[in-house]
C-alpha cells in the first residue's frame, strides 16, 4: 500500500513538472515597451511581461525579438529573450 501511494505521488509530481516547463516561442518586432511594467508589445498586439531577472536594457522599439515564454495567471511571461 505504501508503495502505491509513493508511487502515485511520484507520478503526480512528474505530471505538475512537465506542465510547468512547457515553455512557447514567439518572434516579432516590438512595437511598444513599458520598462516600469516589464511588459513590451509585438506588432500584431501580443504583449509579453519580462520575468523579474531578465534584462531589459537591450529591448527598444522597432527590434526584432524570439522570445520564450509561460503562461502565468494568463499573462505570456517571458522566460528569455533573444534580440535580432
Amino acid at each position: 500500500m505504501k508503495k502505491k501511494a509513493i508511487g502515485m505521488a511520484v507520478a503526480l509530481l512528474l505530471v505538475f513538472a512537465v506542465g510547468r516547463a512547457r515553455a512557447e516561442e514567439i518572434q516579432g518586432k516590438i512595437k511598444s515597451l513599458d520598462t516600469t511594467d516589464r511588459v513590451f508589445a509585438l506588432e500584431d498586439g501580443t504583449q509579453i511581461w519580462v520575468a523579474e531577472g531578465l534584462s531589459m536594457g537591450t529591448l527598444k522599439e522597432g527590434a526584432s525579438v524570439k522570445a520564450s515564454y509561460e503562461e502565468r495567471d494568463g499573462r505570456k511571461v517571458a522566460t528569455s529573450i533573444e534580440v535580432k
